[in-house]
């Protein structure tokens, strides 16, 4: 197991009812500004929620904050913290949301081009806004780590920024704020979930038990849990579930210690970047891509992948892993998610174009090991037209 520093800040209050709890977690006399999305949290309620649990603060609001959050958008909102004199931010809504509002905490006072957050991937960032967080989409673990994607319409860029100064203060979780959830986010969530487990354990064993086993947890849990939210979509047990593997799969705790492969997510944001595809479905069409490319340096661990998820344990060593690709592969057509560029009318033709954004983005030397090349990534992406 490899050195680590971990330090699990957020505040979690998980459960149903829990909205009601904000006064306790947001100072009295703050000035905060409610970020959401297309507007569900005012047709479910969850907004009112918000509200009635606020009554007696000063509350102002930016809603608009798209998946895939574009700067252009969040600059706006920018605006509204400076004309109002906003001092923290309430994020209420999924990842996208979330990771809006960290960028616009960390530019609310960035001294320079506000892009140069994202560029310099956060380390210019030096102070932020306090950020909370109402989630009602569970699937990036936004809500509990210092991450954050934004992209710039202006330039086709998506890119991701790290800081501790982003990391939420709280995190509310109830199960029951994501019944209304359309089909498509489900499966979306539950993807996204599966697929931030596998990059920090599909890679090369280094004897952390105890991660490689809650790792298996997470994904058996998605495994058995995903295909109940889609027929019973108020299965409280059922969606409690997913929301806390969802948040545990992405705060640090899995990913402590061990090597982590972020290929599959380098190559899925270029895809949806240039093709608008949601960035769940981009993880399905190349993970299995990435599980073929590199079958020899993840070995060991697809064997254990196979063996303890899938209990895949007869036929050759290559037989055990290709079934085991397989079975990912038919979770995410279960779960909704097609796993071909094809199967979104995609041909391969813009693959040159996806390569020259890796490069243009230093994605060059990708992989636990560093060894995906740009050619090794055009490969992958051309194995998975």
């Amino acid at each position: 197991m490899h050195n680590f520093s971990l330090h699990l800040a957020t505040k979690v209050l998980f459960g149903e009812g829990q909205i009601a709890q904000l006064p306790t977690v947001i100072p009295a006399d703050a000035r905060v500004l409610i970020t959401y999305g297309g507007g569900s949290i005012k047709r479910n309620g969850i907004l009112d929620q918000v509200h009635n649990a606020l009554k007696g603060y000063t509350l102002f609001e930016f809603g608009g904050i798209e998946p895939n959050p574009a700067y252009e958008t969040l600059m706006k909102a920018v605006e509204e913290v400076h004309n109002n004199n906003i001092d923290f931010l309430l994020a209420v809504g999924g990842g996208s949301v979330l990771d809006g509002t960290k960028f616009i905490a960390a530019a609310a006072d960035y001294v320079g081009e506000p892009w140069e957050i994202v560029t310099s991937r956060g380390k210019t960032v030096t102070k932020a806004i306090p950020i909370g967080s109402v989630l009602t989409l569970p699937a990036t673990g936004s809500e509990m780590n210092e991450g954050a994607v934004i992209s710039r319409r202006a330039t086709g860029d998506k890119q991701a920024f790290m800081s501790e100064h982003v990391l939420p203060k709280f995190a509310i979780l109830d199960p029951v704020s994501t019944y209304s959830l359309p089909p498509r986010q489900v499966a979306n969530g539950v993807v996204d979930a599966f697929i931030h487990t596998i990059e920090q354990y599909l890679t090369y064993p280094v004897d952390a038990k105890v991660q490689d086993r809650f790792a298996e947890g997470l994904l058996l849990t998605l495994i058995e849990e995903g295909p109940k939210a889609l027929k019973n979509p108020q299965d409280y047990a059922v969606r409690a579930n997913i929301m806390w593997s969802a948040t545990m799969a992405l705060n640090g705790l899995i990913g402590a210690g061990v090597p982590q492969d972020w290929t599959t997510h380098m190559l899925g944001h270029e895809l949806t970047a240039m093709h608008g595809l949601d960035h769940a479905q981009t993880l399905a069409i190349i993970l299995p891509a990435v599980m073929r490319a590199k079958k020899q340096q993840k070995r060991a661990k697809l064997l254990q992948f196979a063996e303890r998820v899938w209990n895949i344990d007869s036929g050759s060593e290559d037989e055990r892993i290709e079934a085991a690709i397989v079975a990912t592969e038919k979770f995410f057509q279960q779960m909704g998610a097609p796993t071909r560029l094809s199967d979104y009318q995609l041909d391969g033709s813009t693959i040159p174009a996806l390569v020259k954004k890796l490069e243009q983005h230093g994605m060059t030397k990708l992989g636990e090991h560093h060894d995906i090349s740009l050619a090794d990534s055009q490969k992958i992406y051309q194995s998975a037209i």
